[in-house]
């Protein structure tokens, strides 16, 4: 297949799977999504073990006795104690506490004719039992080979889903299945949250169950739990294909429809989350659709209903590497097997796992940013949705750049220049929110202080990358020079607009900017010579004073005359820069004035008479070096009431030079 088609696949299996034993007559296949290990059960006289997990500590092998075919089999957390399930009516466990012990211990479910429809580890030492009469905590206690019951709940159950990431639970209630009750576990207990009702596109007479355990998912999207509904609607006229409902929860209470996502088809489809999105994988057509939950769609005061992010895709095609037959067979590359995408096999777990159970594979669903790019062509919608990635920098960073090149194509796109920095110094300001909230955290010894009249900040930034200045500064603004075949044909006023409008989008989201970039903007305005335009910029404090700015006008004074005077009034208006405004008035020979601003500073006993005196020498003027030292005598008869000059004041060789000036000339008449 051609490069350019593979690259239009936004997603893909992970390189390396966990292989494990195929499903077979005598192999089960079990997987624990809590700790993500799959189980490979051999029976027949013994039952044999190999549990395959993410890492070395959740990997093993073992035997035990065989007592019947296994139903269920999960670890607790802490890899200490297995429980299994064997009958409807009891599970049992198993202690790993350093070797496999050989005693197993029993817990039967409460009733006589309650049934376990699975159970569930929601801690280290701590397991929920789920029925179809409710739900039963015990704390496992493996010292004493026993559980204790905790606490337990009646209600008539269909099925349940879990999540690890929240510790909530879902229980399926009514004959249709479609009442929750939504059930957050804690330490050594558990709490309801409010029952909420799933809507349904046709409720069937007679009734019967028809919102099914395979419809319905547990996902955390963007740090807040959700229920994830498939809804298949029914086949006719004006039938629109099937949605996903998701239902937000919030504070762990109470449970809001918020998003509705449009697949526009219909059949069998499997959902994953991805790096907070959801994926929808369409069994008959092949393809994958993305949705961003954080995008903006299209809402009813109520509902938000988003489109895929981008075309439907196939997932990138894989092969998997087969072990070489026997030991003498010889071949230059290892031997590959082309994976059935989509297969029927296929079986979906969360958040992004694919276990092909007859092929002996566990795959992760990986996201590629880089298709993207090109898939969505929208600039700021595309930013929006890599600034709400991992990892995504590098390609945002290339994004910009391509952008922000200083073309003729790009020179079309000012407006959108203008909103794309915008969304990035929202989410930059939302990041710099947050660390000024944990600096405000620290202990007052600290030395800072918080105002209580300063309005409330977000706990968490708006997106998973910000783009600062120093990014922009080092990738894209600090390489403006190297297109200097461009200068003529508009490019240089295009950089220059870039950078001020940067500057604007950053004042305009109270975001302090950097001297850097100040320094890069009043380069660029006088390597282009948009002089009215510096001095706009600096007349209207549109760049902040500050020393080493008036150092840099200082020295681009041969370039731009008035940088002179702009960088005098900036010293100015720096109460701390007195010493630099005098340095410059002598090093342009402007003595007198010089003199004039240390009167004005009220500074004029503490001014060195020698600096004074060697600048009006320079000059080369015998009158300004008469005022100067006459100004100086004065100042002395003043504080010592004597006029001559202290040995400390180091002034000697300005005494000679004043009395060769004009004592000899008073002596020669």
């Amino acid at each position: 297949m051609a490069d350019s088609q593979i690259e239009h696949y936004y997603l893909e299996l992970s390189a390396n799977p966990i292989r494990f034993e195929a499903v077979s007559k005598v192999v089960n296949v079990f997987f624990d999504d809590s700790n993500k290990q799959v189980f490979a059960v051999r029976s027949g006289g013994v039952t044999g073990v190999i549990v395959q997990g993410p890492t070395e500590q959740t990997t093993r092998s073992f035997r035990m006795e065989d007592k019947g075919p296994v139903i269920s089999i999960k670890f607790s957390p802490d890899q200490q104690v297995l429980a299994l399930q064997r009958t409807k009516t009891s599970v049992e466990f198993v202690n790993f506490l350093g070797e496999m012990e050989s005693f197993e211990y029993s817990q039967s479910c409460k009733g006589k004719n309650t049934v376990i429809l699975g159970f569930v580890w929601t801690h280290s030492n701590e397991i929920v039992f789920v029925t179809d009469h409710g739900i039963e905590l015990y704390q496992v206690q493996p010292e004493k080979h026993s559980l204790k019951a905790l606490k337990s709940y009646s209600m008539s159950v269909n099925w349940f889903v879990f999540c690890p990431q929240s510790n909530l639970m879902l229980l399926s209630t009514s004959t249709l299945g479609n009442q929750m009750q939504p059930m957050f576990f804690r330490q050594g207990t558990y709490s309801k949250l409010n029952k909420l009702e799933i809507d349904l596109p046709v409720v069937p007479k007679p009734a019967k169950l028809c919102l099914l355990e395979r419809d319905v998912t547990l996902a955390v999207l963007y740090g807040q739990p959700c229920i994830v509904v498939l809804r298949h609607q029914p086949r006719g006229v004006g039938n629109t294909g099937a949605e996903v409902v998701v239902y937000t929860i919030l504070k762990m209470s109470t449970v809001k429809k918020s998003h509705i996502l449009r697949l526009d088809m219909s059949g069998r489809f499997a959902i994953n989350v991805v790096d907070n999105l959801i994926i929808v994988h369409h069994q008959a057509s092949k393809t994958s659709m993305l949705f961003d939950i954080n995008l903006p769609g299209e809402s009813d005061g109520f509902v938000t209903y988003h489109q895929p992010v981008a075309p439907a895709q196939p997932i990138k095609p894989f092969s998997l590497r087969l072990p070489i037959a026997t030991a003498s067979q010889v071949l230059s590359e290892p031997a590959q097997l082309k994976c059935e995408l989509y297969s029927p096999n296929w079986v979906v777990f969360q958040p992004n796992i694919v276990i092909d159970a007859k092929l002996g594979c566990l795959w992760y669903v990986e996201l590629r940013l880089q298709p993207m790019v090109e898939l969505i062509q929208d600039r700021c919608l595309l930013v929006d949705f890599l600034m709400q990635r991992r990892d995504s920098k590098a390609v945002i960073i290339k994004v910009l750049q391509n952008i922000l090149e200083p073309t003729e194509k790009n020179r079309g796109y000012l407006v959108v220049i203008s909103e794309l920095f915008d969304h990035l110094n929202d989410v930059y300001r939302s990041f710099l929110e947050v660390e000024m909230q944990s600096q405000m955290g620290m202990p007052a010894s600290s030395g800072l202080s918080v105002s209580p009249a300063k309005p409330t900040v977000p706990v968490a930034p708006k997106a998973s990358v910000v783009i600062d200045q120093a990014d922009l500064y080092t990738h894209v603004f600090s390489h403006f020079a190297d297109y200097k075949d461009e200068e003529n044909n508009g490019g240089g006023k295009f950089i220059v607009w870039i950078l001020l409008e940067y500057i604007r989008s950053l004042t305009d989201y109270h975001i302090p900017v950097q001297h850097y970039l100040h320094e890069l903007v009043i380069n660029s305005l006088v390597h282009y010579k948009a002089y009215y335009q510096l001095h706009q910029l600096l007349q209207y404090h549109v760049v902040s004073d500050s020393k080493p700015l008036a150092c840099l006008l200082l020295s681009l004074e041969n370039l731009y005359p008035a940088a002179h005077q702009l960088a005098l009034d900036m010293l100015r208006r720096l109460s701390t820069a007195n010493e630099e405004i005098i340095e410059v008035l002598l090093s342009k020979q402007q003595i007198l004035p010089a003199l004039r601003f240390v009167r004005s500073t009220g500074s004029v006993d503490q001014v060195s008479a020698r600096k004074f005196l060697e600048a009006a020498k320079a000059t080369e003027d015998p009158t300004i070096f008469y005022s100067v030292y006459r100004f100086f005598e004065q100042r002395n008869q003043r504080l010592k009431g004597d006029p001559a000059f202290s040995k400390g004041e180091h002034c000697e060789a300005y005494i000679q030079h004043f009395q060769e000036l004009f004592c000899d000339a008073n002596s020669n008449t």
